[in-house]
């Protein structure tokens, strides 16, 4: 009989055949993984899988044993999420950040027919889980927001006047506690893809989004 291991290990590569169709955009929050992933499925011709659409669907086939972050996060009042903790805090127990979830993904990604192209984007697409999956490495890259280009997009939102920091007792605090939070993911994110030799891309205020399209074009071959 195949070891866990072993079995581990042929899972991976059976998964990796079937996925072999699927370019990834994952990267920090705000980083326009959305706006990317839109325009060049509509100019190519591929299927698009938004991961942020999912997540409420994802989200009541959690459990308490499998998901306990996302339990915890759904437990609290809109101040203890984003004011009573630290960003530190709040990026440790983020469930989205800790990967929760991700094998719903896959499982998502494995009914679309694999005679077409699929490109998925999220910041659920953590590097370190989606690499044993991928068959080329230039079929995944990540986007790496600079602070003020976040800022800026946290600013076109509509800031802390308008989404769920307007349900705070102190929405300015609550949107620099969010944007320090998001600035540790990106940072972790920017250490793991180079640790993993994934490719990334640095996304700052003068890129203009024809720019990041075309290279994120280039970078998967299409």
């Amino acid at each position: 009989m195949r070891s866990e291991q072993q079995q581990g290990v042929a899972g991976t590569t059976t998964l990796r055949e079937q996925l072999r169709h699927v370019f990834w955009i994952g990267g920090g929050s705000g980083a326009g993984k959305s706006t990317m992933a839109i325009r060049i499925a509509a100019e190519h011709g591929l299927h698009l899988y938004k991961t942020d659409d999912v997540m409420a669907e994802h989200s009541h086939r959690s459990t308490p044993e499998n998901w306990p972050f996302l339990q915890e996060f759904m437990a609290m009042k809109m101040d203890e999420r984003w004011l009573n903790r630290s960003p530190r805090a709040m990026f440790d127990t983020f469930h989205w950040f800790r990967g929760e979830g991700f094998n719903m993904i896959i499982e998502d990604l494995l009914h679309f027919p694999m005679k077409r192209p699929v490109i998925v984007e999220g910041l659920r697409l953590l590097p370190h889980l989606v690499k044993p999956l991928l068959s080329a490495l230039d079929h995944a890259i990540w986007l790496l927001p600079t602070p003020e280009f976040r800022q800026a997009v946290i600013e076109r939102r509509g800031g802390r006047t308008s989404g769920f920091l307007a349900k705070t007792s102190n929405p300015e605090r609550a949107l620099q506690n969010l944007l320090e939070r998001d600035r540790l993911f990106t940072d972790r994110l920017r250490t793991e893809v180079e640790r993993l030799e994934l490719r990334s891309i640095e996304v700052n205020t003068s890129m203009t989004e024809h720019d990041s399209a075309n290279l994120i074009t280039k970078i998967f071959g299409l």
